[in-house]
């Protein structure tokens, strides 16, 4: 398998975390990428940082990769592999799968150096 492309969305990233039972805030919906995971014990939403909501706790100052897709079922360790290389580099991630593709959130201040590595490992990069 051959490495992946992947793109730095522009936009920086938010991680909040909510009680389950909270309504998902309207602005959320109208935002064009966000992603919301719900348990029995938290409702975690990850969206642009420029969407100011009143959750219970959040992380602030994440960039977001795109690992260009769509990328089929049967292929296998793609987030294995690009979770390596950064673990290697002591990068700490937030990843996200959706049914087409993968997205790895990197702290704003690794990005230069997630690249780096990525790019030295056989990763395009699109920026």
């Amino acid at each position: 398998m051959g490495h992946q492309t992947l793109e730095l969305l522009r936009h920086g990233f938010t991680i909040h975390s909510f009680s389950p039972n909270t309504p998902i805030p309207k602005l959320v919906y109208d935002s064009d990428i966000f992603f919301i995971a719900k348990t029995r014990e938290e409702l975690s939403i990850v969206c642009p940082s420029s969407l100011k909501l009143d959750s219970e706790e959040c992380e602030t100052g994440w960039a977001a990769f795109e690992v260009i897709g769509p990328l089929g079922f049967s292929m296998t360790g793609i987030l294995s592999n690009i979770s390596g290389v950064l673990a290697k580099a002591k990068i700490s991630i937030f990843a996200i799968s959706t049914f087409d593709t993968d997205y790895i959130l990197v702290k704003q201040e690794d990005v230069n150096r997630a690249i780096e590595e990525l790019q030295q490992n056989q990763y395009k990069i699109i920026s």
